[in-house]
């Protein structure tokens, strides 16, 4: 059964934001090199419940707090969130060394990420195969 695995909040101001998550709950975040401006959030030691997370600037389709899913076939569960009235709302997108990543909406427009995890995953690219 697929389990939230990671979360996202976005913050206006991350260089703001970020210090208040770490002097609270002593958060470790690390700004990530790649196309879109993203900070990883380390939670705890990975021997303990819980699960990392992100920060990153709103855009034209959210802001908020999202919650990802992992799947083991991601294409799979993109087919499933269309057939059961669900959008997908980006296509599947590469983040290499981790897997794969797409965003949806559910029935009445909320928003999630799907991941599937592929170490061997290469470069930043979006896929050609999902629409």
């Amino acid at each position: 059964m697929p389990k939230v695995t990671h979360f996202e909040i976005s913050a206006n101001e991350p260089e703001k934001v970020i210090p208040f998550y770490e002097k609270i709950f002593g958060w470790k975040t690390t700004k990530l090199e790649g196309p879109v401006e993203y900070w990883a959030v380390q939670t705890g030691p990975d021997t303990e419940p819980g699960i990392d997370g992100g920060f990153f600037r709103p855009n034209e389709w959210f802001s908020g707090t999202v919650n990802t899913i992992e799947v083991t076939d991601l294409d799979e569960y993109l087919d499933k969130v269309r057939h059961h009235g669900g959008e997908v709302v980006t296509e599947k997108m590469t983040i290499p060394g981790v897997g794969y990543l797409a965003y949806c909406k559910d029935v009445e427009g909320t928003l999630f990420g799907l991941t599937e995890r592929d170490p061997g995953a290469g470069g930043w690219r979006k896929s050609e195969s999902t629409p």
